[in-house]
């Protein structure tokens, strides 16, 4: 099995990560098989990569890039977001699901997040909306995040939309193979763009890359220009007809956020495992939660409309219970050779946030949120045997 220099520098200090890639023999071949083709980057891959998420999800358009990262900013920028709007997204997540909007001028805030999915609350939203609609400061955009997999209150939030007039970019990096009322996170129902990641600890990976989902032929169009640079060789999208057969026209300011062939061959080739991956961490997640039942800490809750892609595992620990500190636990893990981690840090407590103003007691739940939780390791190869190591050595932690 592949392993990239992130995990090698990981399993150096613990035996089992929190998260890991799975490559097969046929991965393998599909990689060796673009490179034997000629075309490395812009080759026919890409598209069919786009293709085959588009049909997995049942969106009409997909648009791959280089991170999801550049998929966020690609999907600000093609929703317009500039100077004087502002952006508002869950403090629970990535920094780079911030990021997307001041790279537009923007501003950002953020709404806290449900007690049990640790998604955005509807409530929260819905109140800070109705402030923000009398302060004449309403968002252009709202991102919520599928946290570890689950599936925001979409449809609440897309009521909420309606009413409000503000655009929905779903930050799904974490759920593909996961399900909202049925249907594939992806398919962009109540939302105008969904992102993926496919980092290497993602559910299906291309090592790096990320894809944008928009059922808008128009959104599409201004995202497949803006990761290229803003050229386009369309005869129907230039100012005047073509010099030559060699001629291209920079028709808006764009920028190198292709992903290349082998990527995308790569990403053709997980895809056909990737409900076999879903499958296999929601056996995992059982498994944890029977071991967990009596023990003092909050397993993750599922909503009974999700399907989850289950990307992470997260416990919050009943500090009362365990009379120990939040990172007496997490250091106590580490030591004993697991790679816990902590999914996230409120994006609103980083130092460059702070600097913007942002100021702790913000988002109450969240901080109760990151003062507790800790994800165990969660990837489809973890076996039976490596759970147990993970539960006996968390029993160690919070006894000892």
């Amino acid at each position: 099995m592949l392993r990239s220099s992130l995990f090698i520098k990981l399993d150096r200090m613990s035996s089992i990560p929190y998260g890991h890639q799975d490559i097969s023999e046929a991965d393998i071949q599909s990689v060796t098989d673009v490179l034997r083709s000629g075309s490395l980057t812009q080759g026919p891959a890409i598209p069919t990569f786009e293709r085959v998420v588009a049909g997995y999800c049942g969106a009409q358009h997909a648009v791959a890039v280089n991170s999801a990262t550049s998929a966020l900013h690609i999907a600000c920028l093609a929703l317009d977001v500039k100077q004087g709007d502002v952006v508002w997204t869950s403090p629970i997540t990535f920094v780079a699901s911030a990021n997307c909007a001041l790279y537009c001028g923007a501003r950002v805030d953020f709404v806290d997040i449900d007690s049990r999915t640790y998604n955005i609350n509807v409530g929260c939203l819905a109140e800070k909306l109705a402030h923000a609609e009398k302060n004449g400061n309403l968002p252009k955009v709202v991102i919520p995040v599928h946290l570890c997999g689950q599936p925001c209150d979409m449809a609440g939030i897309h009521a909420l939309s309606q009413r409000y007039g503000f655009k929905i970019i779903e930050d799904a990096s974490h759920a593909i193979g996961g399900k909202y009322r049925g249907e594939p996170i992806g398919n962009c129902r109540y939302s105008d763009i969904t992102v993926f990641s496919f980092h290497p600890v993602k559910i299906v990976t291309t090592g790096e890359g990320g894809m944008a989902m928009t059922n808008d032929a128009q959104l599409a169009r201004r995202m497949q220009l803006l990761r290229s640079h803003g050229i386009t060789r369309d005869a129907n999208e230039m100012t005047h007809a073509p010099e030559g057969p060699w001629y291209y026209q920079q028709i808006g300011l764009g920028y190198n956020y292709r992903m290349t062939d082998l990527q995308a061959a790569l990403g053709i080739s997980q895809m056909r495992r990737l409900d076999e991956f879903v499958a296999k961490r929601h056996a995992l997640a059982r498994r944890y939660n029977q071991l967990l039942a009596e023990w003092p800490v909050m397993a993750p809750w599922q909503h009974p409309d999700s399907y989850s892609g289950l990307h992470l595992y997260v416990i919050r620990l009943n500090l009362k219970g365990i009379h120990k500190t939040h990172r007496e636990v997490f250091e106590a893990l580490r030591a004993d050779g697991i790679g816990v981690n902590l999914h996230y840090i409120p994006v609103y407590r980083q130092p460059y946030y702070e600097g913007l103003g942002f100021e702790a007691g913000l988002c109450p739940e969240a901080e109760r949120y990151y003062d507790e939780a800790i994800s165990l390791p969660m990837y489809p190869a973890l076996s039976e045997a490596q759970q147990a190591q993970v539960m006996a050595a968390l029993k160690r932690a919070i006894t000892a």
